[in-house]
């Protein structure tokens, strides 16, 4: 049996479908032959699915068919419920050391199928883009930071804020030096760090002002529009132009969780600042299909939200906390018994 059902996994795919269908001429359909058809039927959504991930057409609810890890229990994105975060005073401001150079070498714009992806090498070790403190035990490294978006007709950023989806998201994928490599990094916990900032487009559908920040990507996108293609960038730029003013930076949420394309690795600090990088309507049109002046072909690139489970948000010491209905309930009824019993003791 086992010889049997290595052999039809041999099979083209459509030939394959064709013969699990039903018995081989001169075998009668029996319990034995049932369990090689479900499992080369399995075999066959396997690969397929996987010729799917490849190629960046996977629905993310199968992921886990293709990726047990992507069927976790600290998965992310996720919705940060403001009304339910948890102070950390020792979140403090984070340190971005080399965030503020154009360093040497050289950087590659690349479309994968899934997401525009910005590779940050050819920089020597002292010349490298690192961030500490804010909470993070150790020293992380920059490797890459790409994006995530919707269409025209609807938001794409990975992560919501208080059950609000944004228009972009941008990543920057850091991995802790402690180890040597990405795949050892994606074993622990604490491997990789992950900073997650939201945009917003400026809110007056007049206003054309361009974030110039982001000429030289949105440009670059014009000549990457199928997967595969690259461009090099003809020189290296600050990344801290990339981001919100320096004074907003304190501002952030912190929890433990996933990648958010498989293999869905845990072990990702996940660093969500609340002031979102403004960018214009002719930026978002320039970079989302399906416009006629648009060159990508990839749309709602962003996984859907995961479940938070038994998991903390924490926020940072300057970020905002919004007192809800219960927390709110919880603060004043021992104050109004509190009252009531002055008031009933003052008068006896």
């Amino acid at each position: 049996m086992i010889a049997d059902f290595q052999y039809l996994r041999g099979y083209p795919k459509e030939e394959g479908v064709k013969l699990f269908s039903k018995a081989p001429e001169g075998r009668t359909s029996s319990n034995g032959w049932k369990l090689i058809k479900e499992r080369s039927n399995l075999e066959l959504r396997r690969n397929f699915l996987t010729e799917q991930l490849s190629s960046g057409t996977t629905c993310p609810s199968h992921w886990k068919e293709i990726a047990s890890g992507c069927g976790g229990q600290n998965q992310s994105p996720i919705n940060i419920d403001r009304r339910k975060v948890r102070r950390d005073w020792s979140l403090d401001e984070i340190l971005f050391e080399g965030y503020d150079q154009a360093p040497p070498g050289r950087w590659r714009l690349m479309n994968n199928g899934n997401e525009v992806k910005m590779t940050l090498d050819g920089a020597s070790a002292g010349e490298q883009i690192n961030i500490t403190r804010g909470g993070l035990r150790d020293t992380y490294r920059a490797l890459q930071f790409h994006f995530h978006w919707g269409d025209l007709k609807r938001n794409g950023s990975e992560h919501y804020i208080d059950g609000i989806q944004y228009p972009m998201e941008l990543h920057i994928v850091h991995m802790n030096i402690k180890y040597k490599t990405v795949s050892e990094a994606k074993q622990h916990p604490n491997g990789l760090a992950v900073l997650s900032f939201l945009f917003k487009v400026q809110s007056s559908e007049y206003d054309y002002t361009d974030n110039t920040n982001y000429n030289t990507i949105v440009a670059s996108l014009r000549n990457i529009s199928r997967a595969g293609e690259y461009v090099d960038m003809a020189s290296t730029f600050s990344l801290s132009n990339l981001l919100p003013s320096l004074a907003s930076l304190s501002k952030y949420y912190r929890y433990k969780g996933s990648l958010t394309t498989p293999n869905c690795d845990e072990a990702v600090i996940w660093t969500v600042f609340e002031e979102q990088i403004p960018i214009s309507r002719s930026q978002v049109t320039t970079t989302l299909p399906p416009s006629s002046h648009s060159k990508l072909k990839m749309i709602n690139n962003f996984r859907p939200l995961q479940v938070l489970g038994g998991r903390t948000v924490y926020a940072s010491r300057d970020a905002t906390i919004n007192c809800g209905s219960s927390l709110v309930a919880n603060l004043l009824l021992p104050l109004l018994l509190s009252s009531l019993i002055g008031q009933f003791s003052g008068s006896s």
